[in-house]
């Protein structure tokens, strides 16, 4: 296992970090059900082989995953990892709600202490009203109890956002998706380099772009990947492609299987910063871009088209479009539709055709003929 070591953590932290949120379920499909034997076997394996970052959160697995965590951490598992878990800041309406929170997950977990206490999923309306809630009292309260030992933030917005929160505390650690066709989105590149050239450790999450990159290679993205003087997998490209970042601590993986979880413990038993080749990188770009001339829509989700009067998530919509078409993906971009947007009135059959949003367009995208389109292609029949 390959480790880093922080100036701001007490040990080397592994550098692949099993991420609880996919574990393996009874039925597939449906995570509310969790095989609980089988994902504590495949976490106390990980542990054995020299995972010691184990990542979760309040909500995983309709909120059961902490308490599988909580179990195999079990018989003496827990003195033997950094334990990550995560603040859902979107239920807290008022300043006591933090400690409430933390103090049932503590129990779910079974555990004095919280190694990594993240503010899930920030955003800047998130950030914004935590704030006002006195958030770092209650992070700096909490350390001082000994609850937690390390502050940090998961993150969900654009690279503005990111450095605002970047800069607005001494963060012991962030965590941001990043994966080789998020390059220039969410936290950015830029981002990552921006936290590390601050001294924050980042870890990584979404390297496979939940698992796009390993299911939606084609016979031409394989030939470019074949170009490589040594051959490797597209989950190996992938991962290989973050750990040469060495701003990066820790690489979550989400496994949902002993067979995922051994390969990637060999992918990283010799995973090392700057190790990539100009070429191997140049490999990457094609790559990427074989992915993105897929693109259905040219939706760059600017936002500028937003709010719609009648409530249409005009760029959610077209991503869900590009995800089913780039990746071989339709299934699952249709599920998402039915369950994300058509119950939750954000879809696109709203649309009114009142051109707002064609008027706001920077990419002068024919919208509403793409959402007729978009809706049709997403319904499931």
């Amino acid at each position: 296992m390959e480790y880093r070591k922080f100036s701001k953590f007490d040990k080397p932290v592994s550098l692949f970090g099993i991420g609880c949120m996919r574990f393996p379920t009874i039925k597939e499909g449906n995570e509310n059900i969790v095989d609980e034997a089988e994902a504590i076997k495949m976490v106390r394996y990980g542990i054995d082989n020299g995972v010691n970052y184990i990542d979760t959160a309040y909500g995983y697995h309709n909120h059961q995953s902490e308490v599988i965590v909580g179990k195999a951490l079990a018989d003496g598992y827990r003195e033997k990892v950094y334990l990550a878990t995560k603040s859902p800041v979107w239920l807290v309406e008022k300043y006591e709600d933090f400690d409430r929170l933390l103090d049932e997950q503590l129990g779910k977990l079974n555990t004095d202490y919280i190694d990594f206490y993240l503010l899930h999923a920030l955003n800047k309306e998130r950030w914004d009203k935590i704030n006002e809630l006195n958030v770092f009292d209650f992070l700096e309260k909490a350390k001082a109890a000994g609850k937690i030992r390390y502050i940090g933030f998961s993150f969900h917005d654009n690279a503005d956002a990111f450095r605002e929160i970047v800069d607005s505390y001494d963060w012991d650690m962030c965590q941001i998706q990043l994966n080789i066709m998020d390059m220039h989105e969410q936290a950015t590149v830029e981002g990552l380099k921006y936290a590390g050239s601050k001294g924050i450790p980042v870890v990584i999450m979404e390297p496979l772009k939940g698992g796009k990159l390993a299911s939606g290679t084609t016979p031409e993205i394989e030939a470019v990947w074949n170009k490589a003087t040594e051959k490797r997998t597209h989950v190996e490209w992938a991962f290989r492609w973050l750990y040469n970042f060495p701003e990066i601590a820790v690489i979550l993986s989400g496994v949902s299987s002993f067979e995922q979880l051994k390969d990637n413990l060999r992918i990283f038993s010799d995973a090392k910063a700057n190790c990539m080749t100009e070429s191997e990188l140049a490999l990457v770009e094609e790559v990427r871009q074989i992915y993105l001339d897929k693109t259905k829509v040219p939706c760059t989700a600017c936002e500028y088209c937003l709010p719609c009067p009648s409530g249409v998530a005009i760029p959610g919509v077209f991503n869900l479009v590009n995800s089913a078409i780039m990746y071989n993906d339709e299934e699952g971009s249709r599920r998402m539709y039915a369950n994300n947007f058509v119950k939750e009135n954000r879809d696109a059959s709203l649309c009114v055709e009142c051109g707002q949003c064609e008027e706001a367009c920077p990419q002068n995208i024919q919208i509403i003929e793409d959402l007729k389109m978009s809706h049709k292609f997403l319904s499931v029949d």
